[in-house]
């Protein structure tokens, strides 16, 4: 099951540090290829695929969202070599202070045949800003302008396949399902212009400009007051929006009647309405209205094609899956790991007991052996305040032990936060550990948005 998770949007991470040209800095093929496919993890509808830096792989997400390349998270096992490092301030999303970071340049980035010697990176020093506990598996870095300014780039979110094009390359076949638009850029991140019916009663489109952030789970962004039409929801519930670089980040989720982008209009999709303090930065761009996020990319091939400044729609076989949100108000994340009692069913033996020595009857006694194994953890990260499992009772920091009578040691993340997605009136049992002690819960998932 597809889920979209919230608390993932890392969205357009903004970076004050204003680096200089550092000679030509390209990607480009190995062996005069002009064509490289890969696979990639589609989690919490973020783009998720390995990479090699300075020889050690690791996990990026495609962010067309950054301007930059950052890496994070780093533990002693992914260390790397960082080449002609200074240390930085960075400052992102959210309402915190600025972070403390390394620049690196000169660094070699290589997927498969595609490569380049001259990337250039930044560091963050401290493990604050983790992904990878939210998204359960380990993420280190992000990744956008660098690499999509050099390749032409197609994203099949239906296959989970990316296939890079050496420039010029692609073929634009004739296509009835597509819609081609075109990118304007600011500060090396891309902005479309599309369109928005904001309420039932209204077919007014209200243009809106919006950055394409493939590193936003969220549907879309809207920044209230932008523009004279975008104003304040009237049906709406405040929310933890996700984590940025520089905190956490609030605002309002709601839902507009439609989202016009060229031929395609998509009914009622959610939209978020940041609050103003934790995207100051994002609204130094006067002429910016919010962003377009993976919730409504994955609807559709989407072709980068940097050097032409478009981008072009593919209509999928996603394209009309209802919108949906976590109705429990529950933020979960990933908790390390904990020991588990198992049975050992490749060891187990039985032994045949006669009742009487006149009866047919007999039983058979089943001695099980037991293995101790370490399985996945999951805790209560935040709770929405009047949400259903606010009211049952349920706080941060409670682990899960079960869900609907499932253990969730033999679960992923992603398989226990659908529960959360799944129609309204739905009942949820929980099994949570607090303080040492075991708890039950229910509670029945509420649609405030309908």
């Amino acid at each position: 099951m597809k889920v979209k998770c919230k608390y993932l949007l890392i969205s357009a991470i903004f970076i004050l540090y204003a680096s200089s040209s550092i000679g030509q800095r390209n990607f480009q093929f190995t062996d005069n290829l002009t064509k490289q496919s890969i696979s990639f993890k589609l989690l919490s509808n973020l783009i998720v695929f390995p990479i090699e830096v300075n020889g050690k792989k690791l996990n990026f997400i495609l962010d067309s969202g950054v301007g930059k390349t950052i890496i994070f998270n780093l533990k002693p096992k992914d260390s790397i070599r960082l080449k002609d490092v200074k240390k930085i301030k960075l400052h992102g999303l959210g309402s915190e202070e600025p972070v403390d970071a390394s620049i690196s340049r000169g660094n070699t980035f290589k997927i498969k045949s595609i490569f380049s010697n001259y990337e250039q990176m930044y560091v963050i020093d401290n493990d604050s800003f983790d992904l990878s506990s939210k998204l359960g598996l380990t993420v280190n870095g992000i990744i956008g302008y660098s690499l999509l300014k050099d390749l032409e780039v197609k994203i099949n979110y239906s296959s989970k396949k990316i296939t890079f094009y050496k420039k010029g390359t692609f073929n634009y076949d004739k296509c009835r399902k597509c819609e081609s638009l075109f990118l304007q850029f600011h500060k090396l991140k891309p902005y479309i212009n599309i369109g928005v019916k904001l309420t039932d009663s209204l077919e007014k489109i209200t243009p809106v400009k919006l950055l394409i952030d493939s590193g936003g789970s969220d549907a879309m962004w809207l920044f209230e007051n932008s523009s004279p039409g975008i104003k304040p929801p009237t049906n709406y519930f405040n929310d933890f929006l996700g984590e940025g670089l520089s905190g956490p980040i609030y605002g309002k989720k709601s839902r507009i009647k439609a989202l016009v982008i060229g031929k395609f209009e998509i009914k009622k999709p959610n939209v978020s309405y940041p609050d103003s303090l934790s995207v100051a930065h994002a609204l130094k761009f006067i002429g910016r209205n919010g962003s377009l996020g993976g919730t409504i990319l994955k609807r559709f091939t989407v072709i980068f094609d940097y050097n032409s400044s478009k981008v072009t729609l593919k209509k999928g076989r996603n394209f009309k899956e209802p919108f949906k949100y976590n109705m429990s108000g529950i933020e979960l994340v990933h908790n390390g790991k904990r020991l588990v009692k198992e049975k050992d069913n490749n060891t187990s033996s039985f032994s045949l007991i006669n009742k009487a020595q006149s009866s047919q009857e007999s039983i058979v006694i089943l001695d099980y052996s037991y293995k101790y194994a370490f399985k996945p953890s999951y805790r209560i990260f935040k709770v929405r305040k009047g949400s259903p499992a606010d009211v049952a009772g349920l706080v941060e920091g409670d682990v899960v032990i079960k869900i609907n009578g499932k253990y969730t040691f033999n679960m992923s993340l992603h398989e226990i936060t659908g529960y959360f997605f799944q129609k309204e009136n739905k009942k949820i049992s929980m099994v949570i550990e607090r303080n040492g002690q075991d708890f039950e819960y229910n509670f029945y998932l509420k649609d405030i948005l309908k």
